[in-house]
């Protein structure tokens, strides 16, 4: 496995079935995902696509469905045009979020990683404001899913 440019864990109060209704329902997505609506069909290869407001900025973020594993898993690729790269594979991120059963709790795990696995110098410069975007994405989660 390739050098992940961010990873973090939540532990939520609630069944693997739970959880995933708030990976995959937009409703609950626009709640904790910076505001994000999100469209897709969630099957394997389809686009997914994020819109919405940062900061004052509308945005639409791409990518495809890499992985739709109910109460699983659930991978995408993803380019922001935020970003200010071109919209080629290289700049693709995957995310990857896992859901695992713990001691009366789901272990939700987002992992980020490049798309054609070749992490830079400057991914590994921004690492911690990944891991801050990220535990804030997985913090919102849990409080949808607890609430």
């Amino acid at each position: 496995m390739s050098e992940s440019t961010a990873q973090v864990s939540i532990a939520i109060r609630a069944p693997e079935r739970k959880v995933w209704a708030a990976l995959t329902d937009p409703d609950l997505i626009r709640q904790y995902f910076m505001g994000s609506d999100v469209s897709t069909d969630w099957n394997v290869g389809s686009p997914i696509i994020f819109r919405g407001d940062y900061n004052g900025k509308r945005y639409e973020d791409k990518g495809k469905i890499l992985a739709f594993r109910p109460n699983k898993e659930l991978k995408f690729s993803h380019w922001s045009p935020m970003s200010g790269t071109d919209d080629v594979p290289k700049n693709y991120n995957v995310v990857d979020i896992t859901l695992d059963k713990a001691n009366g709790s789901t272990e939700v795990t987002l992992t980020q990683s490049k798309l054609d696995g070749d992490i830079t110098d400057e991914d590994r410069a921004h690492r911690d404001d990944y891991i801050k975007n990220w535990t804030s994405v997985l913090n919102g989660l849990k409080k949808v899913v607890e609430s």
